[in-house]
């Protein structure tokens, strides 16, 4: 039997190091890239209306490009329509985010990042192509505050197997399923499923304990991998997509073969 001397084992692993930090820094050069390149002026008007909206706490005008239903960090409820963004403007647009919108430089600030649409710095706003606000991850002190009642809120009507948990992430309903995913902290993450019609405070059919989070690309979209026996279960999340996309899909695959492909909504219960 032929035996690979330490050595050339060594540098084999040694060699491997390099093509990853060789890797790495490629990937932060070409974000680095994409970021500091002038956005085109024909995507400048729109951001500058925007601006000049924010600055003159124009609520109805920021309302009328939102498109909807607008996310927020879950267990807190989309806004759904204009009247009601009206009504929480305050408690997504804190002083932090006006401040950054209003100082906020239209060519340079403000960046093109292929289909997935326009981003203000690393991604705190997205606004697409025609002007119209698709995300704003950035949490007010509000939202973080309200994020942590609903959690509380959340583990008591859950089923008691499943009360123990950092956060909530998704609820997701496809055709066949309800699916739960949770934050068990320590980078680790638990799927639960019932049938559609089921309430969550009844027990689940199923739960595995061993999810991964999987980032996929700067535009917030990223999955969730859960492996039983032979069976991967992948929910992807859509945060930026097509006019068309799902909010999410879930893929079943066993011994490497899909089975199971379904589009999902994103829920809140």
């Amino acid at each position: 039997m032929f035996v690979v001397p330490r050595k050339t084992l060594i540098n084999i692993k040694l060699f491997k190091m390099k093509l990853k930090l060789v890797y790495l820094v490629l990937s932060v050069f070409s974000i680095q890239i994409v970021c500091s390149q002038e956005l085109k002026k024909e995507y400048q008007k729109g951001i500058i209306y925007f601006i000049d909206c924010v600055k003159n706490n124009k609520k109805e005008a920021v309302a009328a490009v939102v498109k909807y239903p607008f996310k927020r960090d879950y267990p807190i409820p989309p806004i759904n329509n204009k009247a009601e963004f009206v009504k929480r403007y305050d408690e997504v647009f804190d002083t932090a985010l006006k401040t950054k919108i209003i100082k906020s430089n239209p060519a340079t600030d403000w960046s093109q990042v292929g289909w997935r649409g326009i981003m203000l710095d690393r991604g705190d706003i997205w606004i697409d192509e025609n002007g119209r606000l698709i995300s704003i991850t950035h949490q007010s002190k509000f939202e973080e505050d309200l994020k942590k009642k609903l959690i509380s809120k959340d583990k008591k009507t859950l089923h008691p197997s499943l009360a123990v948990f950092k956060e909530p992430n998704y609820i997701l309903l496809t055709s066949k399923f309800k699916i739960r995913i949770d934050d068990l902290g320590n980078d680790k993450y638990r799927y639960a499923s019932w049938s559609p019609k089921q309430k969550m405070s009844e027990k689940p059919d199923l739960v595995i304990t061993n999810g991964k989070f999987f980032a996929d690309g700067t535009g917030g979209n990223h999955y969730y991998d859960f492996k039983k026996g032979n069976y991967l279960y992948r929910c992807y999340i859509i945060v930026l997509g097509q006019s068309d996309s799902p909010d999410a899909t879930l893929e079943v695959s066993q011994n490497g073969k899909e089975i199971v492909s379904q589009a999902a909504k994103i829920i809140v219960e």
